[in-house]
């Protein structure tokens, strides 16, 4: 049964962020960071190939930021490299692919991603593309193929998602801030919509708090997955600026909404979900405050706003990525709140056995928002 549609609440999960080097001609963007490529299909293994040192190291936790391997220390400790631990306090779990190179910027790891996009896709509300479309098909002075920018792109499940239920050809542009996962996410985009039009992808590296609406030119869409709580204010209010100044409609999905149900229940469940809560909002993030947020943002730039919910549901068909979300959740709310790990080594080894013995159920609530500017131009 679906959850009545809502306009308050929820909150972004993992910045989905993409791939490696590509190959072929090299065009340069005013105002990009690294150059934009056009990126071949063949040239670069899967994400599930990254092996050995390169999957080794810290990751992105739960279906956020998230810190696992602290806790549990007597159970199985494995954790897929993106799925925790935090490295040092404040800084968002990454993993590293090469030493030496302290600078880098983040790079999540596309095991994580791929164990999650199951979880992501069955999740996002399809109730926003019925309103989407129509907006879209009535762009005015609309020709040739829409313009999709896809915000943090991970490893491009959002455009593996959302091409194929769009009809007409679309150019896709990847953003992120890491060429490794650039790079997966442009060999792994999607070739056809809806109605068998073709898709094209680029890519471009940069970082979406300096968004600006010239960057957003010619745009068509702006999307975005697990993306909003990992935000400051300020940067929420560049992305509606960006959007606003752009003209364009923003599709944002799966922003955790900061409520969590396990069944069997445990009465620790309500202290690890606060503490972990609490461990989102650090450095001036929004966590599970960043869609209402969101909502205030795009609306003062006279944007209609529309927030539907989209929980994970996990069973025993997930619960490899059940596992590796219970590791990040409680570790990133023992990283929180230290007081927590005596109690916390318990819960977590209670419920990863309920987990492999296929007695665990967890809903993880997230929330998609899409954001439909003024009509202009006599759109409707």
């Amino acid at each position: 049964m679906t959850t009545p549609e809502t306009t308050t609440n929820g909150m972004a999960s993992i910045p989905a962020q993409a791939g490696p080097r590509a190959t072929g001609a090299v065009r340069r963007t005013e105002g990009e960071e690294e150059p934009v490529r056009e990126a071949g299909r063949e040239d670069v293994a899967a994400p599930d190939a990254v092996t050995g040192s390169e999957a080794s190291g810290a990751g992105e936790g739960s279906g956020d930021r998230g810190a696992a391997g602290h806790v549990g220390r007597g159970t199985d400790a494995s954790v897929v490299a993106g799925a925790g631990p935090v490295g040092r306090p404040g800084e968002r779990a990454t993993v590293r692919l090469r030493d030496g190179e302290p600078d880098e910027p983040p790079r999540y790891a596309p095991e994580w991603l791929r164990l999650r996009e199951g979880a992501d896709a069955a999740a996002r509300a399809e109730e926003l593309l019925d309103p989407l479309r129509i907006r879209l098909a009535n762009l005015p002075g609309r020709t040739g193929a829409l313009a999709v920018h896809d915000l943090g792109c991970g490893t491009g499940s959002m455009g593996r998602w959302l091409a194929p239920r769009l009809d007409g050809p679309q150019h896709w542009i990847l953003h992120d801030r890491d060429p490794y996962l650039l790079h997966f996410a442009a060999v792994g985009s999607p070739r056809s919509a809806a109605d068998g039009s073709g898709v094209t992808v680029e890519t471009r590296r940069g970082d979406v708090a300096r968004l600006t609406p010239d960057a957003l030119a010619g745009a068509a869409l702006v999307t975005a997955s697990a993306l909003l709580d990992v935000l400051t204010r300020e940067q929420i209010v560049t992305l509606a600026d960006a959007c606003a100044g752009a003209g364009c409609p923003a599709l944002l999905t799966l922003s955790v909404a900061g409520r969590v149900e396990v069944t069997p229940a445990d009465p620790l469940d309500a202290e690890i979900t606060e503490a972990f809560n609490d461990h989102q909002r650090h450095a001036g993030l929004l966590g599970p405050d960043a869609v209402t947020v969101a909502c205030e943002a795009f609306a003062a730039r006279g944007a209609a706003v529309r927030v539907h919910p989209s929980p994970w549901r996990l069973g025993p068909a997930e619960a490899a990525l059940t596992e590796q979300w219970l590791r990040g959740w409680v570790g990133a709310a023992v990283e929180q709140r230290p007081e927590l790990r005596e109690r916390a080594e318990r819960y977590l080894r209670d419920r990863l056995a309920a987990c492999a013995a296929g007695d665990l159920r967890v809903v993880v609530h997230h929330s998609d928002l899409l954001a439909l500017p003024r009509p202009t131009g006599g759109a409707s």
